[in-house]
């Protein structure tokens, strides 16, 4: 073999090495054991706001467009009311209800979700895409109909476009179309069920007095702790009345399963489902289109805002 053929063939290997796609780096192992993927239910004061993937510390994501918009779909996720405030006229954010950025169990996790849509949403009885389910949430959880009639949030807002690509990125290795087993999970059983008209909400503000008040405040409007503050659960600045979390057995399973934060699963199913009827007979803001709601499917029993 030629000297020339030798040159050769050494620079074709090292074009080929240099081309060749570099594996994906391997994530940080958790510092913290974690169940799945998930921050565990049963969490502490060092795990209550751990995030197991952040996409603000990872070094897989570069200065793309899809990275940018991973990373401020995380912002978005974690602090609406600051990054989106045309969006969100109310304080809460999405990681009110879907704690640690979506990522703990029991509590309305988001792992793996987003190969789940487009599915069927009852209320609206058509498919949804998951942007349609995101401009649901601005809608009504941050209760953008509150703000600027002409600003309304739409599938392709760019906040929307970045929830997107945030929870996207978390169903990253998922299998599109299975349901993920943390899902829907936050649900108090059908016969462990109080029928709503013998539910007290004076029993529940004395358990919400009892068991709620050092994080959200007697008052309702949370209680900030360091840099950390629970989202008001009702008045001017809560979920609008067609959220989901105004219903009562909806909100009582976020309750059950979720609360207290630090000592989630404490409260039994009679206890979650007093303090739900307490707070969901508070005024909280309209939603103006309650009316295109429910139009197909039955009015759920616990749509207390829907009969008044």
């Amino acid at each position: 073999m030629t000297h020339h053929m030798l040159v050769l063939i050494s620079l074709l290997l090292v074009v080929t090495a240099a081309c060749s796609p570099s594996p994906p780096p391997v994530a940080a192992p958790s510092p913290y054991k974690l169940s799945g993927p998930l921050v565990s239910s049963a969490t502490n004061m060092v795990t209550a706001w751990y995030v197991p993937k952040n996409p603000l510390t990872d070094r897989s994501l570069d200065n793309s467009k899809l990275s940018q918009d991973i990373k401020w779909g995380f912002r978005l996720f974690t602090n609406k009311p600051h990054e989106a405030p045309q969006f969100a006229p109310s304080k809460m954010s999405c990681n009110n209800c879907h704690l640690n950025a979506g990522q703990r169990e029991r509590s309305l996790p988001l792992v793996g979700v987003a190969g789940m849509f487009p599915e069927y949403n009852r209320r609206s009885a058509r498919l949804y895409s998951l942007n349609d389910r995101i401009v649901d949430c601005f809608l009504r959880s941050e209760n953008a109909t509150g703000g600027v009639e002409d600003e309304l949030p739409s599938t392709t807002s760019p906040e929307v476009l970045a929830l997107s690509a945030y929870l996207t990125w978390l169903a990253r290795g998922s299998e599109v179309g299975k349901n993920p087993p943390w899902r829907g999970q936050n649900v108090i059983e059908a016969s462990n069920l109080i029928p709503v008209e013998k539910l007290d909400p004076r029993r529940g503000e004395a358990l919400f007095m009892e068991h709620c008040t050092n994080c959200h405040g007697e008052d309702g409007q949370g209680v900030a702790i360091g840099d950390k503050k629970p989202g008001p659960l009702w008045g001017p600045d809560s979920w609008n009345d067609g959220a989901g979390a105004a219903r009562i057995y909806t909100l009582a399973g976020i309750i059950r399963y979720a609360m207290p934060y630090l000592d989630p699963g404490r409260l039994t199913d009679e206890e979650a489902q007093q303090i739900a009827a307490f707070v969901n007979s508070k005024p909280r803001p309209q939603y103006p289109f309650k009316h295109q709601d429910y139009r197909t499917e039955k009015l759920p029993p616990d749509s207390v805002y829907y009969r008044k």
